[in-house]
């Protein structure tokens, strides 16, 4: 048995500074800046939300603004495997953590490990 949830919202932004399209979101979604830079590298930020809503993080990207959908794991092999079985597709495994989808509907969302301490609620369980 393994379990999974919606995790994350991921705003892909196309652009040269992430940190006014941060502000933007912020203001926008009225949720205090969590981090400006997550990393250090310039390339992931987070908006505050409470424990028991999705993440939101602003991600610079290379390719076209969109927006994509985390779920979250204790058993990512298992998790990518049960969405295969209901037709997405593995695209590609990235920074040997999290694996990219496609859906069958075209959209790529990413399979992630777990990313909060507290792992509920709204957890799904799989046989």
């Amino acid at each position: 048995m393994h379990h999974s949830r919606l995790c994350a919202i991921v705003i892909d932004c196309h652009v040269d500074e992430l940190a006014p399209v941060v502000d933007f979101w912020s203001r926008a979604l009225g949720k205090p800046i969590a981090s400006i830079d997550q990393d250090g590298d310039g390339k992931y930020a987070e908006l505050q939300t409470a424990a028991d809503e999705p993440i939101i993080l602003l991600q610079k990207v290379d390719h076209a603004s969109r927006v994509h959908l985390d779920i979250e794991t204790d058993d990512l092999d298992a998790e990518v495997a049960r969405l295969e079985q209901l037709g997405a597709r593995r695209i590609a495994f990235v920074r040997g953590r999290w694996w990219v989808l496609e859906a069958p509907s075209g959209h790529r969302f990413c399979v992630v490990q777990r990313q909060r301490e507290v792992f509920g609620p709204h957890l799904n369980h799989w046989d």
